[in-house]
């Protein structure tokens, strides 16, 4: 009997909710590993050089107090520091495409990292709204904030369902328990 178009299928909206999800944590990993990548790339370079040719390419005039800043910050980076932002941001991908992974597969792990990393995240993005409001800043942080909700409902959502009567696991030992 065919289920009448009005009916929702909870679970396929939860896995296909926690795709979505897991897609933009694939990509947050993807654009991070590539930051790592540009990293180790300009390790043993002329920063300042390589920074000043990309204003010239960008029509972006060096004169300019951004343009300048940007030039001070590539003269002060050392391949120490560029071998370290590329560690660091290999770790974040890396726990990114754990992330990802475990969403796809609908793992209550999974859940818990995005809560709680995105939770952190929150106030660096709420400081950066109170610098300066932007669209982009903005999206980025209704973008998080839904997110944080979403996997605190599911979290919730399970823990519910596994203390629930109706549940055929509540109340029985787990095996191997005496």
């Amino acid at each position: 009997m065919a289920l009448p178009l009005t009916k929702i299928d909870h679970a396929r909206a939860r896995r296909n909710a926690l795709r979505l999800v897991a897609l933009f944590e694939f990509g947050k990993g993807i654009f991070v590993l590539c930051l790592g990548v540009v990293a180790l790339l300009l390790v043993h370079k002329d920063a300042w050089l390589i920074a000043e040719s990309l204003l010239v390419r960008l029509h972006i005039n060096t004169d300019r107090r951004s343009a300048q800043m940007f030039l001070d910050f590539a003269d002060n980076i050392t391949d120490a520091r560029l071998l370290t932002a590329a560690w660091l941001s290999f770790t974040y991908s890396a726990l990114r495409f754990a992330e990802a992974y475990g969403l796809w597969k609908e793992r209550t792990w999974a859940e818990w990292i995005a809560l709680v990393s995105g939770a952190l995240l929150l106030p660096l993005e709420v400081r950066a709204l109170l610098r300066a409001v932007t669209i982009w800043r903005s999206a980025v942080f209704v973008g998080n904030l839904a997110i944080v909700f979403y996997m605190w409902f599911l979290i919730r959502e399970g823990r519910k369902h596994a203390h629930s009567p109706a549940n055929p696991n509540t109340g029985r030992q787990r095996e191997g328990e005496n």
